[in-house]
């Protein structure tokens, strides 16, 4: 018995709600939360050597983890790179190389809702 009143109060709610006569907000808490990953973000850090010193003219890549495309850019003479319009709804793989030395791969996810994404990657 206790369990068809729960039914029927779950049925009543699910119906007012599709028929729009209660706003979802009190329901699920605001709607910004459920959108927060859309948009942009920048990708940006420093490529640095076993010492930390800046590593200039290494080729950086972002690959994005389902379509497999990739970006590259070349850091400044101080080791910085910089990458706009990084979809905040994909996973990116991001690495570095130069004169066949690589840094370990770091993961950009989308699970990271933040808008500026700063690393630094260290050449092996």
């Amino acid at each position: 018995m206790k369990l068809n009143r729960i039914r029927l109060a779950a049925g009543v709610v699910f119906a007012a709600l599709a028929a729009g006569v209660v706003p979802l907000a009190p329901v699920f808490g605001p709607l910004e939360a459920v959108a927060q990953n859309l948009g942009q973000r920048t990708v940006s850090g420093a490529v640095v050597d076993g010492n930390s010193n800046p590593v200039p003219a290494a080729t950086v890549f972002l690959k994005n983890q389902k379509t497999k495309a990739i970006r590259s850019y070349t850091s400044s003479k101080d080791g910085r790179f910089y990458f706009a319009q990084v979809n905040m709804a994909e996973d990116y793989d991001l690495w570095a190389e130069k004169d066949g030395r690589k840094s370990a791969t770091k993961t950009v996810s989308s699970w990271d809702s933040r808008k500026t994404f700063e690393t630094e990657l260290k050449m092996k």
